[in-house]
């Protein structure tokens, strides 16, 4: 999906988004109006003070939460018509999630962990464990396919977390606080290894509160009250959307 011939391959477009929730007699807005567009291999932090809407944004984005009106696009596809069944297929097939909490199975090994998605798809198993593993030793973790999460430091744990992410090729990596749960050393390791995927050509949208992660960001969108509040690249303002004065 392309606005142009020879124009940028646009991703993930939202047009108009508004999510909006029902809490007694009060109409909580908590996306009022989103327009968002993506260009496939663009690396995007979304910041936002708390209650900004940038959770809600988030699972939106991740196919998680389902607009209250408006459109959603991944890819080609409107995911916001969608059936409940046909959702969960293309939020399996289109999407990587990398959490703080890592949310890696204790119980299997690193290899299973990162199998687990491509289960889901049907995938052989035989071809599941080498895909696997390959994206296992690009991340650096080959020499611990064995081992359970427990055995792993944060760092090696998150690692594994990035590699479930990208073992089905997805369309788009998304990151939830990523760096919020290791020290700062271990948090420029992980951040280093988002630019090796982004100069790969892979699209990043991340969720941050920390102002130096999200410098390493190509773009950031900054929500305030539901609404995209600013636009930055490159650390320079590239849109600024003006709230309305009363009465406009």
């Amino acid at each position: 999906m392309s606005d142009a011939p020879g124009s940028p391959e646009i991703v993930v477009e939202l047009r108009d988004v508004r999510r909006h929730y029902v809490m007694g007699d009060q109409v909580v807005r908590a996306l009022d109006g989103i327009d968002f567009k993506v260009e496939r291999g663009s690396y995007w932090a979304i910041m936002g003070p708390s209650g900004s809407g940038k959770s809600t944004l988030l699972n939106v984005l991740g196919c998680l939460d389902r607009p209250t009106s408006g459109a959603y696009f991944l890819g080609d596809v409107d995911v916001s018509q969608l059936g409940d069944d046909r959702l969960s297929e293309v939020r399996g097939e289109r999407l990587g999630f990398i959490f703080q909490s890592f949310q890696l199975i204790p119980q299997l090994t690193v290899l299973e962990n990162v199998e687990v998605p491509l289960f889901y798809q049907g995938v052989a198993s035989h071809l599941a464990r080498e895909r696997a593993a390959t994206v296992l030793e690009k991340v650096g973790l080959g020499d611990r396919q064995k081992h359970r999460p427990t055995e792993l430091s944060g760092g090696q744990q998150q690692r594994a977390a990035v590699a479930r992410a990208l073992v089905n090729q997805p369309l788009v990596l998304l990151a939830d606080e990523p760096t919020g749960n290791l020290d700062s050393k271990t948090a420029k390791e992980i951040l280093d290894l988002f630019d090796e995927l982004h100069e790969q050509g892979r699209t990043i949208i991340l969720v941050t509160h920390d102002p130096l992660v999200a410098s390493r960001a190509e773009w950031v969108l900054r929500v305030l009250d539901g609404k995209v509040h600013q636009v930055e690249r490159g650390g320079r303002v590239a849109r600024l959307v003006m709230p309305m004065e009363p009465g406009a």
